[in-house]
């Protein structure tokens, strides 16, 4: 992290999911990116995909000087027909650029709140007009990558909050407001797209269940039944209340009270909540 508190963008796998998908969504060769600085002094272009060559590793690009510079100075996305012969912005670093014989260009801000964290590119050997599918198509890529360093943030920020907190006699206090947060993290988990940055807030929920007791090992209200377990299972491979019913030997309604009082133990408002709930939480396999 950087001494201001925010993510390093450089070494987050984030932004490089988002070239990815941002080659796919636009059918663009190459896709750049990089972190902003703190105050959006410049950006280092430090991740390349389908480049021919390293002239653009580690580029400084100083703000409002160049495509991506210009795009962190007026806070919108910046596009260019011919790079190289382009007007309207400034060529400082052409010699950078040339190496790879890029001319059609698309440089898009990453704003988390007020500041901008980083810029994607995407970018063409040809000379071609970006079309509303290919913005509209960069745009969205750029608004989940937002939306995912806001989520990741927020975890960090919260995680780094109960480690701090204070010890003994609010100990109490303290696994009561860690449920409410694994509720809450397991909420956002499934709300976001990118694998990978699902898969880290996972590892975090079971991380926060285990010390908070909620792992199956405590006395926790969390602590869900063998029963409740056995319907949850159940329900995870597509079950019915009815063949539910059937298999555990069970009435229809015994079913529906094991359901309801897992959903209350997990804070789940359906049964597709709660499974993924307990899951998560490293209840179910």
């Amino acid at each position: 992290m950087t001494s201001s508190g925010r993510i390093t963008l450089a070494a987050s796998p984030l932004v490089a999911g988002a070239l990815l998908a941002l080659q796919r969504a636009t059918g663009l060769p190459v896709a750049m990116g990089g972190p902003v600085s703190a105050g959006s002094r410049a950006l280092v272009i430090d991740q390349l995909r389908g480049t021919a060559t390293r002239s653009l590793q580690h580029l400084r690009v100083d703000t409002g000087a160049g495509l991506g510079g210009k795009a962190v100075a007026l806070r919108r996305p910046s596009t260019v027909v011919d790079y190289l012969s382009a007007q309207g912005i400034t060529h400082k670093y052409d010699r950078a650029v040339a190496p790879e014989q890029l001319r059609a260009v698309l440089a898009l801000p990453v704003r988390v709140g007020a500041s901008t964290r980083a810029v994607l590119y995407a970018a063409t050997r040809d000379s071609i007009t970006f079309g509303d599918r290919v913005l509209h198509a960069a745009s969205a890529v750029a608004a989940r990558l937002e939306r995912d360093i806001e989520v990741e943030e927020e975890v960090r920020r919260r995680i780094a909050a109960e480690a701090g907190g204070p010890p003994g006699e609010h100990g109490r206090r303290r696994s009561g407001e860690q449920r409410e947060l694994l509720a809450e993290l397991l909420s956002i988990a499934g709300s976001v797209r990118d694998l990978e940055a699902r898969d880290r807030l996972l590892g975090l929920c079971r991380r926060l269940a285990h010390e908070a007791g909620e792992d199956g090992n405590g006395d926790s209200s969390f602590r869900i039944s063998p029963r409740e377990l056995d319907v949850l299972r159940l329900v995870s491979a597509g079950r019915t209340n009815d063949e539910i019913s059937t298999s555990l030997g069970l009435q229809p309604g015994t079913v529906k009270s094991y359901l309801k009082h897992a959903m209350r133990k997990l804070d789940a408002s359906n049964r597709i909540q709660a499974v993924n709930r307990a899951r998560a939480a490293g209840l179910l396999d």
